[in-house]
């Protein structure tokens, strides 16, 4: 590719589903719709880990989860491993942060030129509590949040998003002028739609006057559905707290809301774009962390491996990428790492290690027939949990907890487990020796559960941790935290 410019939007737990160019016939994302005509939007893009801080850590190295050992929100990235911004900041490109990283702290160096209101680990240490996965992992505490906050109006989190939005508008207008000798980087990262689900009333009214279909499965709330279903759902009994099917649309109102607020951020950040004169000389990238729960199966929030929460939406656009390019091929955060160093013409700097094949290739063809791998080993979690997706199938391997086969073409919603059909004993087979090639889950499992014992030793084991509380969601940057 020749060498451009290049803006990544990054938001916060959104689902893929829930946006109008991936089907959804009730949200409203004029923004995303039209960058997806205008360039490729990949249709099976998924995260490498369904919880925010090692998801960011795994997009910043371009590297699994356990290679770089992030296995948690309180195992964060600290700038120790070589990252896309450090290595080009290092070859003299600027790249700029402007919002949400969930690193550790903004006294690390995180590898980038300037960053700025940066939202990072709450006391640099995060969610303590999520380290304790064995017979003693607590009920959350703050779970109540996402019933009892759902509702119109603004929150830190949606006053922090405007800021960020200004804060590159202003950028693009008074900064990036400024470097016109090697491409620069622009990473802007809102915390919408993650909750709490207070959305701006006129985002919320739209959808809570009218009707909506009832969250998917949402009868199996209820229900025993699989053992590491049932221990997230028992830690964070966020569905014990909506006690009326008019809560649950208020969550819903809520959810759907903070996305239209995003994608309207989305756009006036996109408006600069072009009112700066770098349509032609950038190429943009749209992404989330991790998608959301949205309520089925009576889970809220993320950290399962149905495809609410580990399928995530991907969009990349620029002058040389073909308008309305759909890309079916399963697709990794991973893989926008190469895209990124190839897009700026730094190829030749990525770092050892990292299994991405670069989202260009991908739109191109190549690797078609490719297996794409997400893992688990954080809160609300008593086994690890890892993710294999290949053509139609896919494979959640637990260890220790019956897996999990679906075919996805046949079964988009996850009803039929065909893990014990004896029709299927090939495929298990297949999908199971693709994840042995990426990693040993045992050894992983082991290797994750070790380094979360050393951290509840050094933050002075499970009883102050407990008696620390829960927090429910990170604080942007100058808000103090609250814990329950």
């Amino acid at each position: 590719m020749k060498p451009k410019n290049l803006m990544i939007m990054m938001s916060d737990e959104h689902a893929r589903t829930a946006t109008g160019c991936y089907g959804h016939e009730i949200v409203r994302t004029p923004n995303l719709d039209r960058l997806a005509a205008g360039g490729a939007r990949f249709s099976n893009a998924y995260t490498p880990c369904p919880v925010c801080v090692p998801a960011r850590a795994a997009f910043a190295t371009g590297k699994y989860v356990h290679q770089i050992g992030t296995w948690d929100n309180a195992t964060s990235f600290d700038g120790s491993v070589p990252s896309w911004h450090s290595q080009l900041r290092d070859r003299g490109h600027q790249t700029v942060s402007i919002g949400k990283l969930h690193f550790r702290s903004s006294e690390d160096d995180n590898g980038f030129s300037d960053e700025r209101i940066s939202m990072h680990m709450v006391e640099a240490k995060g969610d303590l509590l999520g380290l304790i996965r064995d017979e003693d992992m607590v009920k959350r505490g703050s779970s109540w949040k996402m019933a009892q906050m759902a509702g119109p109006g603004e929150s830190v989190y949606t006053r922090y998003d405007r800021d960020i939005t200004s804060d590159a508008i202003t950028w693009l207008h008074e900064e990036a002028p400024k470097y016109q000798d090697k491409p620069w980087i622009l990473f802007v990262s809102w915390v919408a739609p993650h909750f709490p689900l207070t959305a701006p009333s006129q985002h919320f009214h739209h959808y809570y006057n009218q009707d909506l279909p009832e969250p998917k499965h949402y009868h199996l709330r209820k229900t025993p559905i699989h053992p590491y279903v049932d221990d997230y759902r028992d830690t964070f009994a966020y569905d014990e707290f909506f006690e009326s099917p008019e809560m649950v649309k208020r969550a819903q109102a809520g959810y759907l809301g903070l996305i239209s607020f995003m994608d309207e951020q989305v756009g006036l950040v996109l408006d600069a774009l072009g009112q700066t004169g770098h349509l032609e000389d950038t190429r943009t990238i749209y992404v989330t962390d991790h998608g959301d729960n949205m309520g089925a199966r009576g889970a809220w929030g993320k950290s399962l491996m149905y495809e609410e929460s580990v399928a995530v939406p991907l969009i990349v656009s620029g002058h040389d990428i073909a308008p309305g390019t759909v890309v079916d091929t399963p697709t990794s955060l991973l893989d926008i790492y190469p895209f990124i160093m190839d897009s700026v013409g730094a190829g030749d700097a990525l770092a050892e290690g990292t299994p991405g094949t670069s989202v260009d290739a991908l739109i191109s063809g190549a690797e078609a027939d490719r297996a794409v791998f997400s893992e688990y080993h954080a809160m609300g979690s008593k086994k690890a949990a890892f993710m294999l997706r290949k053509g139609d199938w896919k494979l959640v391997h637990y260890v220790g907890y019956p897996d999990q086969l679906f075919n996805l073409r046949d079964d988009p919603d996850e009803v039929d487990d065909r893990s014990t059909d004896p029709d299927c004993a090939d495929v298990m087979e297949e999908l199971m020796s693709e994840i042995v090639k990426i990693c040993d889950p045992v050894k992983v499992d082991e290797a994750a559960r070790i380094s979360q014992i050393c951290m509840i030793e050094a933050n002075g084991g499970k009883e102050p941790i407990i008696e620390r509380g829960d927090l429910g969601f990170s604080m942007p940057p100058g808000v103090a935290p609250e814990f329950d």
